[in-house]
């Protein structure tokens, strides 16, 4: 990384904040570098706080992808809030002082330690909200889901590192909440697999880019064993035709909405006259394989049809290799008819990612 006698003047530096999710902790210091960073400072367990000197670094490098959330700081109060008097109050006036007169859409805090099983931050975030709120009259988004993707959303996020703040558009921004993570109970009583919670969070995230897909939509799921994200589509009134070659778990059958195929991906082709409004492929399979049966398959898609498409990448060991499988994956779907206009890497993902396409 660059030292601070390679650096412009502070003063041509911007700080900003971007979350590295922990499964990429090794090649962090290297994300960092690709996004410019000239000084970093390590903030609860995935957050950086760093200083570039163009933020189109932190929107436009390859290492993007390696961040799941970055936010502009436009407000940093390094403090310990558990030992400050009336903390809540002096952050609140603060925050009204400098960001009121710039009419944020929304007003959401977070934690810089969401996993932490310490409850106080969480309190304390809500209690921030809450009094800010009363300081800030006429927004426009009282909840996330409310939010306009390209307006700017005053996000802050708070811990024993102190509260950090700034104002983007949520699309900007790779997330609706602050910190850009919805928690969603993976071990939940009715929870088939940890992949219901990652097509819940996707579907989420999807809010950035274009409305949610009515009830009674049609998916087609490739390689859907044993049904986690199955039986989370169906309980979204969703209709969903599952392929695989081993059977689904025994709490889906007879699910409304569901056609199960207990066949091989490879030899699947629908009926006649067929066709769907997504197809989401989530398959244990070299990424170059099931791309292939993805294209295959996506010319049974109506118009505008969506394509949820999980990028399985082999131990993350280097920036380089990653990227070069991503580029390698969408350079594939050229000319085939899709577009990629979305990834993230979700909560729930581990050496994955998620792209999101549109049939053209």
């Amino acid at each position: 990384m660059a030292s601070d006698t390679e650096s412009p003047s502070n003063s041509a530096l911007r700080p900003w904040l971007v979350r590295i999710p922990e499964v990429f902790e090794q090649v962090a210091s290297d994300v960092l570098d690709q996004l410019g960073a000239e000084t970093t400072t390590r903030l609860g367990q995935e957050y950086y706080l760093i200083k570039v000197a163009s933020p189109k670094s932190v929107h436009h490098s390859p290492a993007t992808k390696f961040t799941r959330w970055n936010l502009p700081m436009d407000h940093t109060w390094p403090c310990n809030p558990r030992k400050m008097d009336q903390f809540i109050e002096k952050a609140a006036q603060t925050l009204a002082g400098k960001f009121a007169d710039r009419k944020p859409q929304g007003l959401f805090v977070g934690q810089l330690n969401p996993g932490s099983p310490d409850k106080y931050f969480k309190t304390l975030a809500s209690n921030l909200r809450g009094r800010t709120l009363q300081l800030f009259p006429g927004l426009t988004a009282a909840t996330v889901e409310e939010q306009h993707p390209t307006k700017e959303t005053l996000f802050c996020l708070l811990g024993k590192e102190g509260l950090f703040c700034g104002m983007q558009s949520p699309r900007r921004s790779n997330g609706l909440y602050a910190g850009g993570s919805k928690y969603i109970d993976k071990d939940g009583p009715d929870s088939i697999s940890r992949a219901g919670a990652k097509i819940a969070e996707a579907l989420h995230y999807l809010l950035l880019y274009r409305p949610p897909l009515p009830a009674g939509s049609h998916w087609l799921e490739l390689g859907a064993c044993p049904g986690g994200m199955t039986g989370e589509l169906l309980a979204r009134e969703q209709k969903v035709t599952a392929i695989d070659r081993a059977p689904l778990d025994k709490r889906l059958d007879k699910k409304p909405g569901l056609k199960f195929l207990q066949s091989d991906v490879v030899t699947f082709n629908p009926r006649k006259g067929e066709t769907y409004d997504a197809l989401l492929c989530d398959m244990n399979c070299p990424p170059e394989e099931s791309i292939y049966h993805v294209i295959r398959l996506s010319r049974y898609l109506k118009k505008r049809g969506l394509v949820v498409f999980t990028l399985k990448l082999p131990k993350v060991e280097t920036v380089h290799q990653p990227c070069a499988l991503f580029d390698q994956i969408v350079e594939t779907t050229t000319g085939k008819g899709l577009q990629l206009f979305a990834q993230t890497h979700l909560t729930n993902n581990r050496h994955e990612f998620t792209l999101f396409f549109e049939r053209k």
